[in-house]
């Protein structure tokens, strides 16, 4: 159980939480109820506990477990890393994604506890601190952004092509899209956009459009992504929008994106890439500087291809996004 108020107000400082987001192959996650006369009574929270003086946070994660839920865990990875103000202490939030573990999952300190579908997550009450973390554990570790084809699209072959190319990228195991045609009219896009939810919908995969938020609602889409540009311009999120995404750069657009109550972001170029030549690449140092100061999941981009998750992760971020390296070509 997370620690989230001092037994001693003058101990207050920042405490360091292992906390683990526990998935099972059907993809519902288990989150556990605080105990009455415990601060956040009735909250719901993702299991977990203090670091001891000493003690790796993976050693932490696998102690807590197992007391909490009775429960011996595999290898664990780094999912997401929050920092959260209360009002007498600071808490660092490092959560991990645990798919492996011995034995039956109880509670054992008197919680209540209850596997959870990922997507009915947004509509349990989490304690504050949580609540980044919902994302995070709804969240593919790729991002798949779409090229646009030389071919325009507005004519059959070419749509066709796209069409084929997208199904293929689905049936690869891509379940979250990005549908970026900046050439495109808008009319074009909504044509394009149209089939494409479609076909996403019936996989199962999340499509996330970069036009008009009315557009998003009126096709059905999953959600909004906003260019740099276009997130340092808004003033409040759209309503409606299951789904909000914003391309950034560098710490002040990440910082804009947690104020306009943005479901993730992309951060880069961390590497060079052949699409933006003359954009100054962060390197993977600074990027990881960014994300641990960031307060929602975020995906590198870059020059990055699945071999780079690993890195991705230890960076502390959601995973990679990018075109060419998920983007199936053609026949």
């Amino acid at each position: 159980m997370q620690n989230i108020a001092p037994s001693d107000p003058a101990a207050a400082l920042q405490l360091h939480i292992a906390v683990g987001v526990i998935r099972d192959r059907q993809g519902r996650i288990l989150i556990s109820k605080r105990r009455a006369g415990t601060p956040g009574a009735g909250l719901w929270e993702f299991p977990g506990g203090k670091c001891e003086t000493g003690e790796t946070i993976r050693d932490a994660l696998h102690r807590e477990l197992l007391e909490e839920l009775g429960i011996e865990i595999g290898l664990p990875r780094p999912l997401i890393r929050i920092r959260h103000a209360y009002p007498d202490r600071q808490v660092l939030l490092d959560t991990w994604l645990v798919e492996e573990w011995q034995g039956k999952a109880q509670g054992l300190e008197g919680q209540q506890i209850e596997w959870v579908a990922a997507e009915d997550l947004p509509a349990k009450p989490l304690l504050p601190a949580n609540q980044p973390l919902t994302n995070a554990a709804r969240l593919t570790d790729q991002y798949l952004i779409t090229p646009e084809p030389a071919a325009l699209l507005n004519e059959l072959e070419g749509l066709n092509a796209f069409m084929g190319c997208l199904a293929q990228a689905i049936a690869n195991g891509q379940s979250l899209i990005r549908l970026r045609l900046p050439h495109l009219s808008d009319a074009d896009y909504a044509e394009v956009a149209d089939q494409a939810v479609a076909l996403c919908h019936a996989a199962k995969a999340r499509l996330i459009l970069d036009r008009d938020p009315d557009m998003v609602i009126k096709l059905g889409a999953d959600g909004l992504h906003l260019s740099s540009s276009r997130l340092m311009s808004m003033t409040e999120r759209p309503p409606g929008l299951r789904w909000m995404a914003a391309s950034c750069h560098g710490g002040a657009e990440l910082a804009k994106a947690e104020e306009l109550g943005c479901d993730f972001a992309v951060l880069g170029p961390v590497n060079p890439t052949q699409t933006h030549p003359d954009s100054t690449a962060l390197g993977w140092g600074l990027a990881a500087e960014q994300v641990e100061r960031a307060k929602l999941p975020v995906y590198m981009i870059g020059g990055m291809t699945p071999s780079d998750l690993q890195s991705a992760w230890h960076a502390g971020a959601q995973g990679i996004a990018a075109i060419r390296s998920l983007w199936p070509s053609s026949k």
